[in-house]
């Protein structure tokens, strides 16, 4: 097949559209789930939770953070996967790749040493679940190390991380941002009538749709052959486009700013923000306080489709303010630019009921 070539803006557009950044914004949280696929769990609020921004960057103020929860607990359109909430469309396929997936040898080892230490999991789970992670006992056999430094002493919490990627057992809920884990069988139903190959083929179908345009074979991206070749001006990669978003890749719908979380799936593929964007970007949570440039937790500031700064802010401790510490410009700023950039600032500061500092 002939690859389609596109220009590099039309390249930016498709990938802001796939990920629902433009000025046209999703209606609610399972619209935002069926197309990105994936939204990010993590525990850092600095601003707030990245489930939460995620999901606010998107519908703006359409969305309340109630409404997350009821799509997982009571609706059940949504579902919690190895740190990340997935629409229920892509269970069938993500429940077989569980089935067939293989376990390093140390791994192995560590699960076969606690034989004993599963069972009673799994067995505790069947007759009294769903149940946190504390109220389950901790058997092991043998404990596994911890060079991560992710893990307490309590075997617990690993074996049910690992029993989760095996399809065995699943979160069902949350208290608070305790899990409550139950068997999969329970959960989840019946397993899906798929094999490996077929559920390879939908989930880089899935993957394609979120990134809208992505290295071919990435493993940042994890598109394999899905969607179709593309050529991107001046660029050397070979690429696969969602034939989706080609569709009206010329029609100018209007662009916006967008604040984004650093564990936003937009930010992930950070060779293609090189490649596409021509911004680098580094986390510094990691960094030494003496060696950062832009802040603990910046979150890049889309504007359109370019990346022109970085925000670093933070809710203060009784969460009565958002304090700007920064705003770092990449690149020199219209005026119409600033003034949308400061009105989404305060926007974030009354989503989240708080008052603004620093912006002044």
């Amino acid at each position: 097949m002939h690859a389609h070539e596109l220009t590099r803006e039309q390249a930016r557009r498709i990938i802001v559209r796939a990920q629902l950044l433009e000025a046209d914004r999703p209606g609610d949280v399972v619209e935002v789930a069926e197309q990105l696929g994936a939204i990010k769990i993590d525990p850092t609020a600095v601003i707030a939770p990245s489930e939460q921004a995620i999901l606010w960057s998107r519908i703006g103020w359409g969305y309340e953070p109630g409404q997350l929860p009821k799509a997982v607990e009571d609706d059940r359109q949504l579902f919690e996967y190895a740190g990340s909430f997935h629409p229920m469309s892509m269970l069938p396929a993500m429940r077989a790749r569980m089935r067939e997936r293989t376990l390093r040898e140390s791994t192995a080892a560590w699960l076969e040493a606690n034989a004993a230490f599963r069972a009673d999991l799994l067995s505790r789970l069947r007759d009294d679940g769903p149940l946190l992670a504390a109220d389950i006992p901790d058997t092991a056999a043998v404990p596994a190390g911890n060079d991560s430094g992710w893990y307490s002493d309590n075997q617990v919490p690993r074996m049910l991380d690992l029993l989760e990627r095996l399809g065995e057992v699943a979160v069902v809920g949350r208290v608070g941002r305790l899990r409550r884990w139950d068997v999969a069988d329970r959960a989840r139903g019946p397993e899906p009538d798929l094999d490996a190959d077929e559920a390879a083929a939908i989930l880089d179908d899935r993957r394609l749709q979120a990134a809208g345009l992505a290295r071919q074979k990435s493993s940042w991206s994890a598109v394999g052959m899905a969607g179709e070749p593309a050529a991107v001006e001046g660029s050397m990669w070979k690429w696969r486009v969602d034939p989706r978003a080609l569709d009206g890749v010329d029609d100018d719908r209007g662009g916006r700013v967008a604040l984004l979380n650093p564990y936003d799936g937009m930010l992930f593929d950070r060779p293609r923000l090189v490649e596409a964007f021509d911004f680098t970007y580094k986390l510094e949570q990691f960094v030494p306080k003496a060696q950062r440039v832009y802040g603990y937790f910046a979150h890049p500031i889309l504007c359109g489709d370019r990346f022109i700064g970085l925000l670093d802010a933070a809710l203060d401790k009784p969460k009565e303010n958002l304090v700007v510490a920064a705003i770092h410009e990449l690149v020199p700023w219209e005026s119409e630019e600033r003034e949308a950039v400061e009105a989404e600032i305060r926007d974030l500061a009354d989503w989240l009921g708080a008052g603004l500092r620093g912006l002044d």
